[in-house]
């Protein structure tokens, strides 16, 4: 029962399940940024990198990974939810500064987040209320 809600999902975001290319990020500056896909075709065509990391599939709160590492520049992270529970990916710096940038809330598919970071810790979480505080949490170090 549950792939025919995924594959309905999917249908409904167009192609995200392609690559990590400015097609990936479309469907996550649709809500709120559309920054996010000018800096995604410019992060495509610039040769920044590709980031991956998906929400636990059994619907526990958590990520498949607590730490990610990256070079700092433009990056593209791509946050796949096969989860029957609704996640998103948002980065901050350190552990409780500015907000720099979050996917939409979603399950059942990918959405990815195009930013451009500075060497530092940085902290990624599940904004949904409580999930955070349950453990959907981790770190991203750019060097």
């Amino acid at each position: 029962m549950t792939v025919p809600v995924a594959v309905l999902a999917l249908a409904a975001c167009g192609s995200s399940s392609s690559s990590s290319s400015s097609k990936a990020a479309a469907p996550a500056s649709s809500s709120s940024s559309t920054t996010a896909a000018a800096s995604s075709s410019s992060a495509a065509s610039s040769g920044g990198q590709s980031l991956a990391i998906a929400a636990n599939p059994s619907g526990q709160l958590a990520y498949t990974k607590k730490t990610l590492s990256a070079k700092a520049g433009k990056m593209t992270i791509t946050m796949t939810n096969m989860s029957p529970v609704m996640h998103n990916f948002t980065v901050q710096e350190g552990t409780a500064g500015k907000i720099l940038g979050a996917t939409p809330t979603f399950n059942g598919g990918s959405r990815s987040l195009t930013l451009d970071l500075k060497p530092g810790t940085y902290t990624y979480f599940c904004s949904v209320p409580g999930h955070r505080q349950a453990g959907m949490v981790g770190t991203l170090t750019v060097k």
